[in-house]
């Protein structure tokens, strides 16, 4: 069933398009979308593992570089779909791709628990060092995140 549907995906007005006009102009514009994704990130978590930015309360700089961040996601996911899109059959096979897509979700999952629960004691950390919990939220984050780079870089080249 799924193979039917990636067949069709593939075979849409839109996909053929992708795939025979636009789409090293939709994959440099996912790479720079990922870039702002993990830079921002990076920066983040550079302040959550106590690296940088220990002067500045952590939610400042979240609430500076969040917007960024789920603005450059979006545009990641879009240009990402697309992609996606025109060589559905092959992605879909695809080792590199597949576990690119398991570490999303471990990320998403992390982000989400540091969200509900260890950031709910921000205030004791906000500025200074941050609590072992979050130190390790962002430890986990910044490994994750290289990963998603180095498989989405090897996708290309399986």
């Amino acid at each position: 069933m799924l193979e039917t549907f990636f067949n069709w995906l593939q075979d849409t007005s839109l996909a053929v398009k992708v795939g025979e006009n636009w789409f090293p102009y939709i994959e440099s514009a996912h790479v720079v979308f990922l870039a702002l994704v993990a830079g921002t990130i990076l920066v983040v978590d550079s302040r959550l593992i106590g690296l940088a930015s220990r002067q500045l309360r952590f939610t400042y700089i979240s609430d500076q570089l969040l917007p960024w961040t789920w603005g450059a996601f979006i545009g990641a996911v879009v240009t990402g779909g697309l992609l996606f899109m025109a060589n559905a059959t092959s992605y879909a096979g695809n080792f590199p791709f597949q576990v690119k897509m398991v570490l999303l979700v471990l990320a998403g999952i992390n982000m989400l628990y540091f969200q509900f629960v260890t950031f709910r004691g921000v205030a004791a950390w906000d500025v200074g060092r941050p609590a072992p919990a979050a130190r390790t939220a962002g430890l986990i984050s910044i490994s994750l995140w290289c990963l998603i780079i180095g498989f989405g870089r090897w996708i290309g080249f399986v």
